[in-house]
């Protein structure tokens, strides 16, 4: 059965809340682009408040937490994978700026990579998304796409 989504939803579990991107994903335009716009403040935070090699460590329980919320929050939609679950997309952008410059151009390189990746989902990340399921499934195909912009980036650098 399928819920109308709203905060009223969000609010119910807190899964669903951190699914949705602290409500993010609620954006009635592109709500995959709206989690990965406030995954960048808050990066920064983190990045602030914990340093690098912790920082990854808490991308990481993020992920793996991730697969839970997005479990969560698409069974209780009927959807596995809502285009309001945001949660991946943030995790993924959060591993992509662990490892990209902190420069305004260099995290605008790495947000508009994510999103074309995420979006046009080239081999494999259309496979797994497409054969892999459940909460893992929504997490996994992010994460591959954060590794094809991250790939690029680096290569950007090295040729720089």
């Amino acid at each position: 059965m399928k819920h109308h989504v709203s905060w009223r939803f969000l609010l119910r579990h807190p899964a669903h809340f951190l699914a949705f991107g602290l409500g993010s994903g609620l954006s009635p335009f592109a709500p995959g682009t709206a989690g990965s716009l406030l995954a960048i403040p808050l990066y920064l935070l983190l990045a602030w408040a914990v340093p690098m090699p912790w920082l990854l460590g808490v991308v990481a329980v993020a992920f793996l937490a991730g697969i839970w919320f997005c479990d969560v929050a698409g069974k209780s939609l009927g959807v596995a994978d809502h285009g309001g679950i945001v949660w991946d997309e943030i995790v993924a952008m959060w591993l992509i700026l662990a490892f990209t410059p902190m420069t305004l151009w260099w995290y605008g390189a790495a947000f508009a990579l994510f999103r074309l990746f995420d979006i046009w989902k080239p081999f494999p990340i259309g496979y797994f998304d497409r054969h892999t399921h459940g909460g893992f499934g929504v997490m996994l195909d992010d994460l591959l796409a954060a590794i094809y912009a991250m790939g690029i980036i680096h290569l950007s650098l090295l040729l720089i």
